[in-house]
This record gives C-alpha cells, sequence and structure tokens, in this order.
C-alpha cells in the first residue's frame, strides 16, 4: 500500500513538473517504449511454432506420387505433416497437409483415394489430386470436401512437366490453387482446429529409448523404406530412401523434421487392382520419435484429427514439421519399424 502511494505521488508530480514547462522534446521516451505493441504471438496449428499473425488460412492437402520416378517432389519442404500411405501393393502415396506455407508448385499431383478424402474431409482441408479411384470419384461427386481435380483441370490449373512421364509429372502452382479456391467459391478461412500438443521452447522430452537413427518399412523393397537420422545440434531427422537424401525439387532444401509417427490401422483389400480401405476412425498403437528418443504411444481419431495420445491424452510433440507413417496392423509398428541408439 505504501509502495502503491509513493507511485502515485511521483506519477503526479512528474504530471505537475510538464505542466510547467516540459517540451515536446522533453517528453520523449526510450525508443523500446516508442514501438508500438506487437501482437501475443501465436501458435501455428499443424507444427507449434510461434508466430507473430495469427494463421487463419485453411490448410491444402494434396495426394502426391511417390515411386522413384516422381522424386525428388516439389514442396515437401513446406509441408507441415505428410501422411504416407499404402495405395496398391507396396507403393506408398503421400497426402500433403500445407498450412503454414504454401509452395510455389506441388506434385506431381496422382489420383484420388477414398482414404485421403476422408482425411481432407475432417480435417475440413481443400483437397487437391489429379485422377480417382471408384470411391473416391464417388465421394468426390457428392462434394463432401472442396476440391479441385486434374482430370477436369489438365493443362490449365494442372501443369505437365516436361522432364518427366505421365502419370508422374502433373504439378499445380501457387497461383493455380489460389485461383481454385475462386473458382469452387470455397471458403479460405480455417474451421477445424487440431488438437495437437507441442513441447514449449524451453521443454524436451528425453523419456524414452534412444533413438538416433530410425527405419521404417513398408516392404522389402528399398525404394519404400525410410530412413531417419537424429541431429542433435539441430533437433531434427533428416529422411532418406534407398541412400537418397529426400529434398525439395524446388530449391533442393531436404525435409527437416521434428517428429516421426508411426500409426498402426486395419488395412483391407477391397478390388482386384489391390486397392484399399483403412481405418482412420478406430484407433490403435503407434510410436513416437522425436528428441532423439522412440516411445510407444497410441492414436485416436480426434474430431477429425489423427492425434498421437498417452492415456488419451495428445502427447506433446516437438514443435516443427511432422512425418506420418501409416502402417497395417497386421505387421505393426514393432515389425514396421527399427531403430537404433
Amino acid at each position: 500500500m505504501i509502495r502503491n502511494k509513493r507511485k502515485v505521488l511521483l506519477v503526479a508530480a512528474v504530471s505537475f513538473l510538464c505542466l510547467g514547462g516540459c517540451s515536446s522534446k522533453d517528453q520523449s521516451v526510450p525508443d523500446e517504449q516508442e514501438k508500438p505493441i506487437s501482437k501475443q504471438n501465436e501458435i501455428a496449428p499443424f507444427t507449434g511454432e510461434v508466430i507473430t499473425n495469427a494463421m487463419d488460412h485453411r490448410p491444402v492437402l494434396a495426394t502426391i506420387s511417390n515411386i522413384p520416378a516422381a522424386r525428388p517432389q516439389s514442396g515437401l519442404a513446406d509441408a507441415d505433416q505428410i501422411y504416407e500411405f499404402l495405395a496398391e501393393g507396396q507403393i506408398t502415396r503421400y497426402a500433403a497437409l500445407f498450412q503454414s506455407t504454401v509452395p510455389d508448385q506441388m506434385g506431381p499431383i496422382r489420383s484420388a483415394r477414398d482414404y485421403f478424402v476422408h482425411l481432407a474431409e475432417s480435417m475440413d482441408a481443400f483437397y487437391i489430386a489429379h485422377g480417382y479411384s471408384p470411391d473416391a470419384k464417388k465421394l468426390l461427386d457428392e462434394q463432401v470436401v472442396d476440391h479441385v481435380n486434374g482430370i477436369h483441370h489438365d493443362g490449365t490449373l494442372f501443369e505437365r512437366s516436361a522432364d518427366r512421364r505421365a502419370p508422374h509429372n502433373s504439378y499445380i502452382s501457387k497461383e493455380h490453387i489460389e485461383e481454385a479456391f475462386r473458382l469452387k467459391n470455397a471458403s479460405e478461412k480455417i474451421t477445424a482446429q487440431p488438437s495437437f500438443s507441442f513441447l514449449n521452447p524451453d521443454e524436451s522430452d528425453k523419456i524414452g529409448d534412444m533413438a538416433s537413427t530410425v527405419q521404417v518399412s513398408y516392404s522389402s523393397d528399398p525404394n519404400y523404406i525410410s530412413t531417419y537420422q537424429y541431429n542433435e545440434e539441430e533437433n531434427r531427422y533428416y529422411r532418406s530412401v534407398n541412400g537418397i537424401d529426400t529434398v525439395d525439387k524446388l530449391n533442393e532444401r531436404r525435409v527437416e523434421l521434428a517428429n516421426i509417427i508411426v500409426m498402426e490401422m486395419d488395412h483391407q483389400t477391397v478390388d482386384q487392382q489391390g486397392r484399399l480401405a483403412i481405418d482412420l476412425e478406430s484407433g490403435g498403437q503407434a510410436m513416437l520419435f522425436h528428441e532423439g528418443i522412440a516411445k510407444t504411444i497410441e492414436w485416436q481419431n480426434k474430431d477429425g484429427f489423427l492425434t498421437p495420445v498417452e492415456q488419451g491424452i495428445p502427447v506433446k510433440l516437438t514443435a516443427g514439421k511432422t512425418w506420418i507413417h501409416i502402417v497395417p496392423s497386421l505387421s505393426g509398428p514393432s515389425t514396421s519399424v527399427t531403430y537404433t541408439p
């Protein structure tokens, strides 16, 4: 109370003196006090990274080819999250999510599967694909999600690269994505907020097995075995496949990852072409790699988002980009994943 009275008296005295003849120069304050107060920092919803401006634009989910002839892909270094799914046989395909940044170009864009459409629908993401399976076409025709497809816009919104062969040469630019939003009269504002949890900048998670090298296999084919090397100084993982670093074709940047998650899901073959139905709803076992450690966790579908959890509570991820492997329940993370200290 005494301290508060002294403060009031001091303010009153200063005010009185200034009324008696302070010039505008006399009333100046230190430079740091003259600067406008910046907005309170916010957290990017899919990476947990601190940002100065609100990120309220809608996420974009794109299906990207992953056969060797499609590598290196364009735009991957800017993806907040990359989901790797089996397509047919032992071939995998990416669903790359962009919200923090939309790259100047992304691709090669490939055809939709129903689980890609459901993933985009659950996140209320604008979905991009070129082609579709019968089940995916039915969903897209029913307009379950705002989308644009290269089947209808080949040579306009989608452009073919001359240095690669179809169907692995279809690309879409940032400019054409913006045009697609207008064409489809789609909202550009984010409506569904993920339930992901992230470590604070001054936190770390060292509870788990040491894991400096991680390998995730979809088959014995080395073209579909991902190897991650942990860089302790950067607190990031660098990915390679069959001895080749995963880089972005746009700028040759290596893909830097803060988290690798492996989620076990039920897979069922649904047709003679080997197409799959994948259970995105029921939850199951999972593994998390971050901060140089490995831990066994679970995943749940929380309000449409595939969320890593411990005892039902979202596990704290390291702020940054995340690669999410979806593997069949029959193999499970224990046989799909190996790691060494």
